[in-house]
């Protein structure tokens, strides 16, 4: 006779949190737009989060593509709403995309998807982290290039802690 384990534990912390953010999630009204359509322009304020449901858009920053997004849950307008300020990028959309549409208010109001947007942070910080780094192995230690070298050090003062942000 064949006998199964099962886990007795449970849900995770993580499947937890997961399944609210989710809850939230679908909780909140939807939009469509369509390929080629803009949801975000630079330097307009609107208050909103996007919260990909489906599809894919590519930010632009200073007319230069640095991000296609296709995986949902990823949050759009985060940056502004916890900066309180315009949104610093454009956001075209590349494929057919539906979002979940929330006032940004959402992330005082929702513990959390407030730690769901802080994640999505540490990792895209982690990543700048990285690539600076891997740039840094890159370059000769003696002679980089001025304009290379502004950048990483620009680079290197964006990413250093130094204390709390001032809202």
């Amino acid at each position: 006779m064949e006998t199964k384990t099962t886990n007795q534990q449970g849900p995770t912390n993580v499947d937890t949190a997961a399944a609210a953010v989710q809850r939230v999630f679908a909780s909140l009204p939807e939009r469509t737009f369509l390929a080629g359509e803009t949801v975000f322009t630079e330097g307009l304020e609107t208050g909103q989060l996007l919260i990909l449901k489906s599809g894919a858009v590519t930010i632009f920053k200073d007319s230069v593509a640095i991000a296609r997004v296709d995986e949902p849950g990823a949050v759009l307008g985060e940056i502004s709403a916890l900066l309180h300020r315009p949104h610093g990028a454009e956001v075209w959309v590349t494929e057919d995309a539906a979002f979940y549409v929330a006032d940004a208010a959402l992330l005082e109001k929702e513990p959390t998807i407030l730690l769901h947007v802080a994640r999505i942070l540490a990792h895209r910080l982690a990543a700048a982290d990285t690539g600076l780094v891997e740039l840094k192995k890159q370059l000769p230690p003696d002679r980089p290039s001025s304009a290379i070298k502004k950048v990483i050090e620009t680079l290197e003062q964006v990413l250093v802690v130094s204390g709390p942000v001032p809202v």
